[in-house]
């Protein structure tokens, strides 16, 4: 069973859940919106059986005590910093990272940033932040998959959208998924402030930011489902063609965007291959 401690990073109290021997090679599980590391739980345990240390973070905003007042606190290098900061704390030199969703996005950028420490990444549902970028530019599927931008940058409006009625809206988002997994998302996101800080990185993106992506040479395993409501094939086959890299793209018939619920073997599946090959 995972084992539940805090950590200091940027003068925030962070949340974390390990499992797997202590001395076994690491990778940092990253959850995404509006879930927390409880996502992990299955491949945590299955990558534990194959002797892979799991350290698995409520990232900033979803952690109790890493919670601060204020949009600029959720940029991207800010939730970066954290992840980083995470291994340092930790004293752990190198590590493998997975992540969904928004973990997902700033797996990319940690081993696009950062290929020094994050040996290895397995990115799930979101693609190459390049091809996501280009889809959403000239992709009709992508453009309507993504329509809900525009109210989750909403203040206010897209807090009461999704906690009105009993929090209606975001129970059905999760849709199909352990009962208790979706109580513990809505209770946590009920908390004061708990859903806005979520919200906050949402808040915080530059969709009109050109900047120049850095090339990604370590490994990168893409995993995708194909029935995912929010991220289109477009961009998930371009992904291809943005990895300089090692690069396998394993796409999940049928599978939607909960994927490490979903289909925990695959996921675990593609860390453990990952870290034994790279």
């Amino acid at each position: 069973m995972p084992e539940r401690s805090t950590v200091t990073i940027n003068d925030l109290t962070f949340t974390i859940h390990q499992n797997g021997p202590a001395d076994g090679p690491a990778v940092v599980l990253l959850h995404g919106f509006p879930q927390n590391s409880t996502e992990w739980e299955a491949v945590g345990e299955r990558l534990a059986t194959a002797g892979i240390r799991s350290i698995a973070l409520d990232q900033r905003g979803y952690s109790p005590g890493a919670r601060p007042d204020g949009v600029p606190n959720y940029q991207v290098s800010e939730l970066v910093s954290d992840v980083v900061g995470l291994l340092d704390a930790l004293d752990l030199p190198t590590a493998h990272v997975a992540g969904h969703d928004w973990g997902a996005v700033i797996t990319w950028q940690l081993v696009a940033h950062h290929p020094d420490r994050f040996l290895g990444a397995v990115p799930v549902s979101v693609p190459h932040p390049v091809a996501f970028a280009e889809a959403l530019q000239t992709d009709p599927d992508q453009q309507q998959k993504s329509g809900y931008f525009q109210l989750f940058r909403t203040e206010g409006k897209a807090e009461e959208a999704l906690l009105g009625n009993d929090a209606a809206f975001l129970r059905g988002i999760f849709t199909g998924l352990d009962p208790a997994h979706i109580q513990a998302y809505v209770d946590q996101m009920s908390a004061p402030g708990a859903l806005t800080a979520a919200l906050s990185w949402y808040r915080a993106m530059d969709l009109s930011s050109r900047e120049p992506f850095p090339e990604i040479t370590n490994p990168i395993t893409f995993v995708w489902g194909s029935a995912d409501i929010a991220l289109g094939r477009v961009a998930a086959e371009n992904t291809a063609s943005k990895v300089a890299g090692p690069y396998e793209f394993i796409e999940l018939d049928g599978v939607d965007h909960w994927v490490p619920e979903r289909a925990p073997e695959a996921v675990a599946d593609a860390i453990i291959k990952q870290i034994k090959t790279s």
